[in-house]
């Protein structure tokens, strides 16, 4: 997977990732705190024309508004713990889609 080459969708505007959030946050008052961790997760794609026809198929209106870039393995982590990520959703098949949601393994997993 570190030598892999992946590709991220990533907004012209203001620089963030397309994410996921495979679950709704949880709703925040008194009784509710939000969650500790990002529930975000960095949607990658295996091929470059992958991530075009996602951005295409559901995005066509704003497809100009986003670019598509590539990343190795050994760049994804950094980039995961730089922004908080709870993991990756790899996208595997960009028309309907379907995504597969891997969460990173925090430290305090192993303990």
């Amino acid at each position: 997977m570190l030598s892999q080459i992946y590709y991220l969708i990533r907004s012209r505007q203001d620089g963030r990732h397309l994410v996921a959030h495979p679950h709704p946050p949880t709703p925040t008052s008194p009784d509710h705190p939000p969650p500790a961790q990002n529930s975000a997760f960095l949607l990658l794609f295996t091929d470059h024309a992958d991530a075009l026809s996602y951005l295409n198929t559901h995005g066509r209106d704003l497809a100009h508004q986003f670019a598509v870039e590539s990343a190795t393995g050994t760049q994804l982590s950094g980039l995961m713990q730089r922004w908080g990520f709870a993991g990756v959703g790899m996208v595997r098949d960009p028309l309907l889609p379907r995504i597969e949601f891997m969460q990173k393994e925090s430290p305090l997993d192993r303990l």
